[in-house]
């Protein structure tokens, strides 16, 4: 029995060698007891009404999935938290809260996108408090999506625009705290955590403040290849 764990694909029509590695990874891993996604499957998703090509191919590649037998999990991310029931209805998975515990053969492991581990990141933190509440996310969904669609690109352009001149003090902003990480693994009484969005792919080994060991596993991006975490009964 295998339980696999990806995030940060940022599926995209712009990058169609993403979708395509990812079309892969489901045909070759139709194996696997489970899958969990941690969010920013998509680099956008403006929502479920959206019938495109590209959203097509990307509900085909994890139906198939499902229909091999694999148990699909999904985990909201700060670019696809408009994803909803009538997605997961299409393709036949489950949406998961942020902060979820599971039991994976025999262990207690948190999951999380792993945004709110960013702690320094009080700009980010403000805009996702405001751009993620459900008030905000009722009105965007009765939006027209070419609305939307107008929307997600004004803000990935400024996004893009911000990256190439951040200094290594920025980039520590960005990333995950470890008084956070501490706290929320505590607060669930966990010794491992998983978790994405930081595009830094490392297994980090510490104690949490009882002397105990504990272990963070940060999944990586796909933008130059595909990554995954798998685990093995």
């Amino acid at each position: 029995m295998t339980t696999g764990f990806i995030a940060d694909l940022h599926l995209s029509p712009g990058r169609p060698d993403i979708l395509a590695a990812f079309g892969d990874f489901c045909q070759q891993h139709q194996h696997l007891d489970a899958l969990y996604i941690l969010g920013d499957l998509f680099d956008a998703w403006l929502g479920d009404d959206d019938t495109s090509e590209f959203a097509a191919k990307v509900k085909k590649q994890l139906k198939q999935m499902t229909d091999s037998g694999v148990r699909l999990y999904f985990m909201a991310g700060n670019r696809d938290f408009m994803v909803g029931e009538r997605f997961a209805g299409e393709v036949g998975l489950t949406i998961l809260p942020d902060e979820t515990v599971i039991d994976l053969y025999g262990e207690r492991v948190l999951l999380m996108h792993g945004d709110t581990l960013c702690t320094l990141d009080t700009g980010y933190l403000r805009y996702r408090s405001v751009i993620q509440n459900p008030l905000v996310k009722g009105v965007m969904r009765n939006l027209p999506l070419s609305w939307r669609m107008r929307i997600a690109n004004r803000l990935r352009k400024k996004s893009s625009s911000q990256k190439p001149e951040l200094t290594p003090a920025q980039l520590y902003k960005m990333d995950a705290q470890h008084p956070e990480v501490l706290r929320v693994m505590e607060k669930h009484s966990v010794n491992q955590l998983i978790h994405g969005h930081t595009h830094r792919p490392a297994v980090h080994c510490f104690t949490l403040s009882d002397g105990t060991w504990a272990k963070r596993i940060v999944l990586g991006d796909w933008y130059q290849q595909a990554s995954a975490y798998l685990v093995s009964k």
